[in-house]
């Protein structure tokens, strides 16, 4: 299989927005401990290292705070995981609305104040800067020199 079919095919898998299964779980990245190995938690705060098949390994970068869906590996000691799919934002919003998704936060978002609707925002973006003019910044201006420009 070439290069561009294998990338054609991990990327079609991206669009799977099926619920995990029952042996599956939704974790999050904490920290990257190279050798494709990635330290998640768990909702319930218990972490472990996953491994990163080799699929997605030139297709897709894995940092701190993505979510991932996740299969256990009951031979492993240290690494207790394999990644199965890689969790993008129209997936979170997807299954926070069929109630699928973990509580991650619960006790964060309420002293905080963030709404479930809310997603973090991509860390290459930039907000952009709007400046709005009321009425009252232009009657502040003094027109009576105009005179000076004749």
């Amino acid at each position: 299989m070439s290069r561009a079919t294998k990338r054609k095919h991990v990327l079609r898998e991206i669009d799977d927005y099926s619920p995990p299964t029952k042996n599956q779980q939704i974790v999050k990245v904490v920290a990257s401990k190279g050798n494709n190995l990635h330290e998640v938690e768990t909702a319930d705060k218990s972490r472990f290292l996953v491994s990163m098949p080799m699929k997605f390994r030139k297709f897709f970068w894995i940092k701190r705070g993505n979510f991932i869906v996740i299969e256990p590996i009951q031979e492993g000691v240290k690494v207790k995981g394999e990644m199965t799919r890689i969790l993008t934002n129209e997936h979170i919003k997807y299954y926070k609305q069929d109630n699928i998704w973990p509580d991650f936060d619960n006790n964060k978002k309420q002293s905080e104040g963030i709404f479930d609707n809310d997603l973090p925002m991509k860390a290459n973006s930039v907000p952009a800067m709007i400046e709005t003019y009321s009425d009252s910044d232009e009657s502040d201006i003094d027109y009576s020199n105009d005179s000076d420009c004749d």
